[in-house]
């Protein structure tokens, strides 16, 4: 049986792995002998990816507490 351990470094590996090879094919882009593209646009596709990768992190970071309770002050 597949322990929640065994599990996490099967999906997170291959899913890791799967991110690096997109970011490497992000990467063929920047031929401009192919694609026309201004640093604007490079800014926005980078922000895009620093957000996401900020919340993904966040996720592993946060103590998961539910019982913080809400209070207005």
């Amino acid at each position: 049986m597949e322990t929640k351990k065994d599990r996490f470094i099967r999906i997170a590996e291959a899913r890791t792995n799967k991110t690096i090879n997109m970011i490497r094919l992000l990467g063929n882009c920047s031929n401009k002998g192919t694609y026309e593209y201004s640093k604007e646009d490079v800014r926005k596709i980078f922000t895009a990816i620093e957000n996401e990768l900020k919340i993904a992190k966040a996720k592993f970071e946060s103590s998961n507490d539910d019982s913080i309770k809400f209070k207005l002050k």
